[in-house]
């Protein structure tokens, strides 16, 4: 329970890595960790309502997250998605594009004159926080609210392990959960000051004078069923979901992904030459950064955000001839399956060009899954695809990176994969061009 509190991944035994299926008992329950494809299919595509999300992962999130959409399940969930949706389709992503370029020009312009060591888990907080603003409710990060929630943000991600200790001990629902000292106290402030920026938007809506993002988007679309929109609450709960899932992820992926950019020099370079395609300052630019999507792609698979998910079987279950109980905990994890031994070709080493083999393709339709899948899959995942590699391009335009001797990170479990003591990566000016 130490181990699990402290950092999930150092819980995990190295056989897992090749398991098709493990599992592990508890006085309190059983769970199983499920790596072979068809049974995670089955799981996340094929008969997710039979799988609902498990309570144990919610125990520690309540907090900032309420009943956002990460959270719930059933008729709940379903309703939540038909609103949220519409605002990620395919066609708003170049509606956003302005708002993300914006947010990667202004971390590359405030990089200029930080030669030399820097903790780039820092620099990608900040980048990925001010798009979520920027998108969000077309505030930058200095705004004052928006500054403040990040700053909160970063403070309640560090002190909330990804399992609180009613995860191990299924305790009634009237008993207090405790937390870490200042857990609920950031999460309290930070929803605070969710309300503010949604109840502004509400008095902009009805005035008028809203702008065209997606807070707006959101909050004007009404479910198609029951003709219902969010109410100022449940938006809080989204919103404290988008920043979680928009901002701590991406800063997570993008973090790991200059870190093997400064350890592969030649992709790093190769990555640099193709960010000449953002003299296009239009969305088209995009389409043309192929080399930067493979290399976020392959970071993604090694460093995934969410190392692992979990579900539940809302009944008895047989699966490779064991029997799984009702209420068993069904554990879906990203970390073991991305870098499994019997289905990746070299599964640990760092390869982009793996994604045109057939075995990479191959494994891009079974066992990949940074953002989830089947119906539960991220909303954001094509949001996050076009954000993580124009960051990653606009930032090796401008700057070279590479490893600082005696500091190379271990991998830690927080509420995302994160560096047990920071990423600290040399930076270096490519050019004295303005940023």
């Amino acid at each position: 329970m130490r181990l699990f509190r402290k950092d999930i991944l150092s819980a995990q035994p190295a056989r897992l890595y090749r398991a098709w299926m493990a599992e592990f008992r508890t006085p309190f329950f059983r769970s199983f960790l499920l790596n072979q494809p068809d049974l995670v299919k089955t799981v996340l595509k094929d008969r997710p309502d039979d799988f609902p999300k498990s309570d144990r992962i919610s125990e520690g999130l309540k907090p900032l997250l309420g009943n956002s959409v990460f959270l719930t399940n059933g008729e709940v969930w379903k309703r939540q998605r038909r609103i949220i949706d519409p605002a990620f389709e395919g066609g708003r992503l170049k509606e956003t594009f302005p708002a993300m370029r914006a947010a990667a020009e202004a971390a590359a312009a405030r990089l200029k004159g930080q030669e030399g060591e820097v903790e780039v888990e820092a620099v990608t907080s900040h980048v990925a926080a001010d798009v979520i603003f920027r998108t969000l409710f077309s505030i930058p990060i200095e705004h004052e609210v928006a500054a403040e929630v990040f700053s909160r943000f970063r403070d309640y991600q560090r002190s909330q392990p990804i399992l609180n200790l009613a995860a191990f001990v299924p305790v009634p629902r009237w008993m207090p959960r405790f937390f870490r000292k200042g857990t609920r106290e950031n999460a309290t402030r930070i929803r605070a000051l969710i309300t503010q920026l949604t109840g502004e938007r509400a008095a902009e809506i009805a005035a008028g004078t809203a702008p065209q993002d997606l807070a707006t988007k959101i909050m004007t679309t009404a479910d198609p069923e029951t003709g219902a929109r969010f109410s100022t609450d449940e938006m809080v709960d989204q919103v404290a979901i988008f920043f979680l899932a928009g901002h701590e992820t991406s800063a997570s992926a993008l973090a790991w992904t200059l870190y093997l950019m400064a350890i592969y020099p030649e992709w790093q370079e190769k990555v640099a030459e193709e960010a000449a395609a953002l003299e296009d300052d239009s969305f088209a630019a995009v389409s043309r950064l192929r080399i930067s999507r493979d290399v976020f792609r392959e970071a993604l698979r090694l460093y995934p955000p969410v190392p692992m998910m979990v579900r539940e079987a809302a009944c008895p279950e047989r699966f490779r001839d064991r029997e799984v109980p009702q209420g068993s905990q069904l554990v879906l994890s990203p970390w073991h399956l991305h870098r499994h031994e019997r289905l990746w070709d070299n599964p640990d080493g760092f390869d982009p060009e793996r994604w045109q083999t057939e075995n990479g393709k191959k494994c891009q339709r079974e066992a990949y899954m940074p953002f989830s899948a089947g119906p539960r899959v991220c909303t954001g995942a094509g949001f996050a695809m076009v954000e993580g590699p124009l960051i990653l391009s606009m930032l090796l335009r401008h700057f070279r990176v590479a490893p600082v001797a005696g500091k190379e990170p271990v991998p830690v479990a927080h509420l995302t994969v994160r560096a047990k003591n920071g990423i600290w990566l040399r930076l270096e000016r490519r050019d004295q061009s303005p940023v």
